[in-house]
């Protein structure tokens, strides 16, 4: 069963990152949106953290990057910027959705 992981809050915040990464299994997804696209910019702890997550695939909401004045060249290589088209598709694509809030 997939399930696709959703993050909102910003890592260096609240725990949810943590939490997520922690429950996550290979075939996993997951997207980064509001503030928690923060934990997909290079060269924080957080970034170590999402690289060392193997078999999981990363993405995060472009308008929510854009919102935040955050450079689309600053993620995390590896990590899949998508629209909220691409959003939709991923809730569907995926058998389940997990919420970390």
């Amino acid at each position: 069963m997939s399930i696709l992981h959703t993050v909102n809050k910003s890592p260096f915040e609240k725990s949810s990152m943590d939490s997520c990464l922690a429950h996550v299994k290979e075939g996993s997804s997951v997207l980064m949106y509001e503030d928690g696209i923060y934990g997909a910019i290079k060269g924080t702890a957080v970034a170590a953290k999402v690289a060392a997550a193997n078999g999981v695939k990363f993405y995060v909401l472009g308008p929510d990057l854009k919102a935040r004045g955050v450079a689309e060249d600053r993620i995390v290589d590896g990590i899949e910027i998508v629209d909220y088209a691409g959003f939709v598709n991923l809730t569907v694509e995926n058998d389940k959705v997990q919420a970390w809030v």
